[in-house]
């Protein structure tokens, strides 16, 4: 308790903390810096509250000069520092180290530029996603990285964490997007990573989760808005048959803008909070969305709605306008939040699976949560595999908060099983590191360590993410397996 004291509020003259704090105040666009217990209490976790840590303090930067000029302070005085967003995460990527410092970025929030000729934007790291598409709209652009959260979280967010959202099936993640960084490496030194040359250097620093230094700009992709949008909702008995029809649908050759599939008690969750108009009696909804050419989304809607039908879906219905497709899609986006109405606690975990096992895995995380007596909800992307289990729990009653975390780290071990992987969107952080030796061995994460060394010798940037070691998971990690995809000859590694 004496660090976390001294860390959080001790104002004696001379010690690290005030010495520290004083001269981050002192530094040219550093416009607020945060030391007091009450101001800090804030930022001790992201959206992962199970996990905590009490920064020395909270420094608001607005540029990259005054950013720069924040880590090199962080480097002189031996301290570790963390970047953070508006703290959105779910895997704790953005959990301060005890005696760090936390560099808010969310006060770097402006868009720099944007050439509607070559259809890009630059922006800060700071900008919240959804802010972006808001201001190329006139332009007839957005930007297609859409996160449940993009109404809070920020673009410098999503680069951290490879971040996707329900339209990455058909548009891809934020990598697919981003074509070049301006970033502050782990000494101060701001450079500029591109997508061009023999290095990917800025392909490697998306989804490296903020270890690999902090972006403070980000030019990025935006598209053209389709000529036709038409949304679809069908309602099935399980979630069995809807995952049947995903691989059916995209069986046919049909990749739709977004596949989305929710459980019972998400939906009946959701319609209670939103009233949305899903149909509180279904096993599932699966909502498959379609965009493009006027001519190939009549045909392939048409498509889809057959499909749904031979696959036993007991409605099918078609958004008639776009008021009720931005009512359904309200309703989706708002299903984590409205577990809070059927649990006081819950913990939403992230991972993958090939869409063909989607029936198989569900099924298995039915019989985890007879196991362990804590209900699970599911609302994810279905057309990528990538599950979001909710898994509900109240933290007043002794254990249950513990047998919450070995449920989910039970359906990531389901998930690598079936072939699929640790994270989708969400990031390893600080949830699951010590799960990344279940799909790689210690010659990968040993090249891994590597990549990270020559960007941080000295591992001041963000560390205790991503990567697992023996202070964090034990001396003994555990033990590597092969991936089922090598067990039978589709993939081998190199």
């Amino acid at each position: 308790m004496a660090e976390r004291a001294i860390g959080r509020s001790d104002r004696r003259t001379g010690t690290l903390p005030t010495l520290l704090a004083d001269r981050l105040r002192g530094i040219r666009d550093v416009v607020e810096v945060l030391d007091r217990s009450a101001e800090l209490f804030a930022y001790e976790s992201d959206g992962l509250t199970l996990e905590r840590g009490a920064p020395l303090c909270v420094a608001f930067p607005t540029t990259t000069e005054a950013l720069s000029a924040v880590v090199r302070a962080c480097n002189d005085a031996g301290v570790p520092f963390v970047p953070r967003g508006t703290g959105t995460g779910l895997s704790g990527g953005a959990t301060p180290v005890t005696g760090g410092v936390l560099i808010e970025c969310s006060r770097m929030n402006r868009i720099l530029e944007i050439d509607a000729t070559n259809r890009t934007a630059t922006v800060q790291p700071g900008l919240v996603n959804e802010h972006l598409s808001a201001a190329v709209r006139p332009l007839g652009l957005y930007y297609a990285p859409d996160p449940s959260s993009q109404s809070a979280c920020t673009i410098g967010g999503n680069v951290a964490e490879n971040s996707g959202g329900a339209h990455c099936l058909k548009y891809g993640f934020t990598s697919t997007h981003v074509l070049e960084l301006l970033v502050v490496l782990a000494d101060g030194e701001a450079v500029r990573l591109d997508r061009d040359g023999a290095l990917d250097l800025a392909g490697a620093f998306v989804g490296s989760e903020g270890t690999l230094g902090i972006a403070t700009e980000v030019v990025v992709r935006v598209v053209p808005r389709p000529q036709r949008v038409e949304t679809l909702l069908a309602a099935f008995s399980s979630t069995d048959a809807a995952g049947e029809v995903v691989s059916a649908i995209i069986g046919a050759g049909i990749v739709p803008a977004a596949v989305e599939m929710m459980d019972q008690l998400t939906i009946q969750a959701a319609e209670d909070a939103v009233h949305a108009g899903l149909p509180r009696d279904a096993g599932a909804v699966l909502l498959v969305e379609l965009d493009g050419p006027s001519v190939e989304v009549e045909l392939t809607c048409r498509r889809v709605q057959d499909l749904c039908t031979a696959g036993g879906a007991a409605e099918v219905r078609v958004a008639a306008d776009d008021a009720e497709r931005a009512a359904l899609w309200h309703g989706r986006k708002a299903a984590f939040a409205a577990m809070g109405r059927v649990s006081p606690d819950y913990y939403v975990q992230d991972g993958v699976v090939p869409r063909t096992r989607l029936p198989q895995t569900l099924r298995r995380i039915e019989q985890l949560s007879a196991q362990y007596g804590l209900r699970v909800g599911n609302v994810f992307h279905a057309g990528d595999g990538n599950l979001h289990p909710l898994v509900l729990y109240d933290a007043a009653v002794e254990g249950e908060a513990e047998r919450a975390e070995q449920l989910a780290a039970e359906i990531l071990d389901a998930c690598v099983e079936a072939g699929g992987s640790l994270t989708g969107e969400h990031g390893i952080g600080v949830d699951k590191v010590c799960s990344m030796p279940w799909m790689f061995s210690e010659a990968d994460l040993a090249a891994m360590d590597r990549l990270r060394r020559a960007f941080d010798p000295d591992g001041l940037c963000n560390p205790g993410k991503l990567l697992p070691t023996p202070r964090l998971c034990g001396e003994v990690p555990g033990p590597y397996r092969r991936h089922p995809l090598e067990r039978e000859g589709v993939a081998e590694r190199f």
